[in-house]
């Protein structure tokens, strides 16, 4: 690397990630190393770029101007790169990606391994949590996040599919409590409980779509609140209350006949599916490789409504 662009990549990654620390975590390197770099460059240029106490970190005024243009410069570069990584054949290089931990264990990891096999010079870093995750502050290419997106102009969003929900329960928890047959019947009824899904302590209300399609919202007295999908799915089989779960998940204990459907819904609900990217000059094509093998395979893996 020229001398001229040493320190400038730390540097960029330092005032994205708003920290050496995290900035480290994003280059796979030690805030030492980010911090000496860092120091290397303030040398060079015979300037200060950070003002830096124990607590926090703040650009100065030249520094806000030195990053604007690191910041080209290094868009400039990866366009350059972007030409010679569309020449490729095969995806190489190392692809970060984030998901869901049951979705990701059951569906998206075994399509990802077939992906690797097909491209040798791909590596694939994968992270299973329920967690909302920071692309650039955990070091991430990709991640996939169900349901509605907030309004981001430094993210990129591709639909891999839906998440159809089912309302489902065991036989012997219906043959004790009553069998609701609609939306209505459900959200009156005192006799029933629910096993929920809650991340951070906050539960998330069912949904619905009733007879007239429009959309309602269903809580229920709850004895099993957590973020294991897994869990809420063993606990309805066990009988411990209703579950909204995602048809793919429950599509064996269905067939098995351990959870029946509690009702038949007019009109589904479900989440939509979306592979995240941070907004770039670009889409390198290892990443593209990746994006486009979800888009194609995963959506037919979660048809079942």
């Amino acid at each position: 690397m020229s001398p001229r662009l040493q320190g400038i990549e730390e540097f960029v990654a330092a005032v994205e990630a708003g920290s050496f620390a995290r900035a480290a975590e994003r280059l796979h390197v030690t805030r030492s190393a980010v911090a000496k770099s860092i120091g290397r460059l303030e040398a060079r240029l015979g300037t200060r770029l950070f003002l830096r106490t124990t607590r926090s970190q703040s650009l100065t005024e030249e520094g806000h101007g030195y990053y604007e243009r690191c910041r080209r410069v290094l868009a400039e570069l990866d366009a350059a790169e972007a030409m010679a990584d569309a020449a490729r054949s095969t995806a190489a290089g190392l692809v970060r990606l984030s998901m869901p931990a049951m979705l990701g264990r059951l569906k998206v990891g075994p399509l990802l391994l077939a992906l690797a096999r097909r491209h040798p010079g791909l590596s694939l870093e994968l992270s299973f949590n329920d967690r909302r995750v920071d692309l650039v502050e955990d070091g991430l290419d990709l991640a996939i996040r169900s349901g509605e997106l907030a309004d981001s102009a430094e993210l990129v969003a591709r639909p891999v599919g839906v998440q159809w929900m089912a309302l489902c329960a065991a036989p012997a928890y219906l043959a004790e409590r009553g069998r609701p047959g609609s939306v209505a019947e459900l959200g009156a009824s005192p006799s029933h409980e629910a096993v929920f899904y809650a991340r951070d302590g906050q539960v998330s209300p069912w949904r619905f779509h009733d007879a007239d399609g429009r959309l309602v919202e269903v809580v229920l007295p709850s004895r099993l609140r957590c973020d294991s999908a897994e869990v809420l799915l063993e606990a309805a089989i066990g009988g411990m209350g209703l579950a909204r779960l995602p048809a793919w998940l429950a599509a064996d204990a269905l067939a098995a006949g351990t959870l029946v459907r509690v009702f038949e819904e007019p009109r589904p609900f479900g989440f939509a599916l979306n592979v995240i990217r941070s907004r770039s000059r670009y889409l390198p094509h290892k990443t593209r490789v990746v994006v486009d093998w979800l888009a194609e395979h995963l959506p037919p893996l979660l048809a079942a409504r």
